[in-house]
């Protein structure tokens, strides 16, 4: 007979098999160690093998008052965003500024300033700026800038200072009126980055040689981070950037035209570091260069030696100082 199976017999319970108890190992002296060890003792670690560049995140200067800087003369650095390179018919979409005291001898005080806003400009923002700056159409829908607040922002300032001044310059003073009867100086084109060992004179590369990173193409974070620069000293002792920047400002240039220079004389004129002004600026239509106001004796000479071939002949001139610098 087949066995039946039961479906109500109940079979008793096997005991569960003991549950081995594994003891936790400690963690070793260097394990417990490495939990501790800040951001900084890491960062140090790393570079002293010489294998490792670390770049920190660039964090603003804290904005202390004006009467407790330890400096009296003040700048303004100054950044815009806008959606197209022509001043004249493009618009700025956000403005950026930050107030800082200063030394004669271009030592930065502290930042006793900070101005931030954007602007709806008439037409929609071009797609390839909004790609650039991350600035977009509904970010800026609505938006104003207080040009009271501007003002008095501005009215204290001894310098402005743009790392593009020749571009920056025309669309603030634009914008508005407090710009234009104080001196520009330019941190592109007046420091000689190259003779301080950076690779490149664009914001990003100084401040990534620098050891920092930034949220570029922002106008405030990139005044935040051309602060930084101005004020890194060179490993050898010299003097901070900005110090050269006040003294490259204060001297005068002239700017001569080459006017009516023979056609097949241009490459040589651009191979000096002429450029060419079609006229439409208000500039005379010819190739034009700015020397120091030393050297200009010697650049005419040039001109009448080996352009003109004319002992006579007498370009015109123009002596440029500050505050005359940059303007459209």
């Amino acid at each position: 007979m087949a066995d039946q199976f039961d479906l109500f017999r109940v079979e008793p319970r096997q005991p569960a098999p003991p549950v081995r108890q594994t003891r936790r190992a400690s963690p070793t002296p260097s394990a417990r160690v490495a939990d501790t060890i800040d951001e900084g003792m890491l960062v140090t670690k790393l570079e002293a093998t010489g294998r490792y560049r670390v770049l920190r995140k660039l964090e603003p200067r804290p904005v202390v008052a004006r009467e407790t800087s330890r400096f009296a003369r003040l700048a303004v650095l100054v950044d815009t965003e806008t959606t197209g390179l022509d001043h004249d018919r493009h618009e700025i979409i956000e403005l950026g500024m930050v107030a800082f005291t200063f030394d004669p001898a271009g030592t930065i005080g502290d930042v006793v300033g900070v101005f931030n806003a954007l602007r709806q400009p008439y037409e929609p923002i071009p797609p390839e700026i909004t790609k650039l700056t991350g600035i977009t159409d509904d970010m800026v829908a609505g938006k104003t800038i207080a040009l009271e607040e501007v003002e008095a922002f501005l009215e204290p300032a001894d310098l402005f200072i743009a790392h593009n001044a020749a571009f920056d310059r025309p669309f603030c003073e634009r914008l508005a009126p407090g710009f234009a009867p104080k001196p520009w100086a330019c941190s592109n084109a007046e420091i000689a980055w190259s003779d301080r060992g950076f690779e490149g004179t664009k914001l990003g590369y100084l401040l990534g040689q620098s050891g920092y990173f930034h949220n570029g193409h922002r106008a405030v974070d990139d005044c935040h981070a051309l602060l930084e620069v101005l004020a890194r000293s060179g490993t050898d002792g010299a003097s901070p950037p900005l110090a050269e920047l006040l003294e490259a400002s204060a001297r005068a240039r002239i700017r001569i035209f080459a006017t009516n220079s023979p056609f097949d004389m241009k490459d040589r004129l651009k191979a000096r570091g002429y450029r060419w002004s079609d006229g439409s600026s208000g500039q005379p239509k010819a190739w034009w260069t700015d020397v120091p106001e030393e050297d200009s004796d010697d650049e005419l000479k040039f001109l009448r030696t080996e352009i003109y071939q004319w002992p006579d002949a007498d370009p015109p001139t123009k002596r440029l100082t500050a505050f005359e610098r940059f303007r459209a």
